[in-house]
């Protein structure tokens, strides 16, 4: 084979090569490229569409596999949307403790200055400890949050030692401007015997210190726009229709203003924000504690959390696109 022919065939190969990448990438992303956004004190995976005009904007705190899968579902339907991680990356704290809100602030003013986003239709998302934390972001920041949409959601602030990789002194979860919010302090979850865990009994105990419930509640009155709630009934993760009936009472008492919703799902468990396409469940996660792994169930049954997360997942796009 002479020397001409080879660079033919060379050049064949890698013209197909990069006709395959350029199919399969499109077929992927669907024209959706995320951006990686590090600037202005904030780290975020960035989805956008077209950028034709202001559009309704969601941000999935905790970025992760779980916020960039619900991201490109918002940005597939011409939303713009932020994946938004605040841990375990570099250049981010390596725990969830004594997180500071403006963190959170910076990357929503970012968001306000985008031309493809509509700055009076930001939208948190957020699920389980995520949740809480969303609807404290939206309680703080009123003036630039219009929205949240909390999945297992807590009606309280915890402190740090709830998570049992979390350092063993007792600090606040989230602060903002240097001073902690309010939490309800709770000991290190400890294990038995055996190699299961029941985990609802510990935040009950929690939920039952009164005067630091009370001081610990986020403010949810203070969100300025539309509030949806996602809770499976036999979550056995932590409280979370508990905790979603104790959100409802407080808007009640409070007489909210706008539009809420508290979804609550027979047969479903604590993780109802994961993807609704996928066919089957985890029923049990495991739990590290001083050295020895438990065992802990999530809730719920296969069918129960599969229809749970359809139904979510239809009504929570129902929502954001009425915004």
């Amino acid at each position: 084979m002479n020397r001409s022919k080879k660079y033919t065939i060379l050049i064949g190969i890698i013209v197909c090569l990069l006709v395959g990448y350029f199919i399969a990438d499109n077929m992927l992303f669907n024209g959706i490229k995320p951006k990686t956004i590090n600037q202005d004190g904030f780290q975020a995976t960035y989805f956008v569409k077209d950028v034709a005009s202001p559009k309704t904007t969601i941000v999935l705190i905790g970025g992760g596999q779980w916020g960039d899968y619900w991201a490109r579902q918002f940005a597939a339907k011409n939303m713009v949307s932020m994946s938004l991680p605040y841990i375990g990356k570099q250049g981010l704290p390596k725990l969830p403790e004594e997180i500071e809100l403006e963190y959170f602030e910076n990357a929503i003013k970012w968001l306000r200055k985008q031309p493809e986003v509509a700055p009076n239709k930001i939208v948190i998302m957020g699920a389980s400890r995520n949740a809480e934390l969303a609807l404290l972001i939206a309680s703080t920041f009123p003036t630039m949050v219009s929205g949240v949409v909390a999945y297992a959601p807590s009606s309280v602030s915890w402190s740090n030692t709830v998570l049992p990789y979390n350092s063993n002194d007792l600090k606040p979860s989230w602060k903002y401007k240097g001073i902690a919010i309010p939490y309800i302090p709770m000991d290190k979850i400890s294990g038995k015997d055996s190699d299961s865990i029941q985990l609802l009994a510990y935040w009950q105990n929690g939920l039952a210190k009164t005067d630091y419930v009370k001081q610990a509640a986020i403010k949810v009155e203070k969100i300025n726009g539309p509030i949806l709630l996602f809770s499976g009934n036999d979550d056995k993760v932590w409280p979370s229709s508990q905790m979603a009936d104790m959100i409802e009472q407080r808007l009640k008492e409070n007489k909210f203003q706008h539009h809420f919703r508290n979804i609550k799902y027979e047969n479903a468990g604590h993780l109802i924000s994961s993807n609704p396409e996928e066919t089957s469940s985890f029923r049990v996660g495991t739990m590290t504690i001083y050295g020895k792994n438990y065992q802990y169930e999530f809730g719920g049954t296969n069918e129960g959390d599969i229809k749970a997360r359809q139904d979510a997942k239809r009504r929570l796009m129902e929502f954001v696109e009425k915004l």
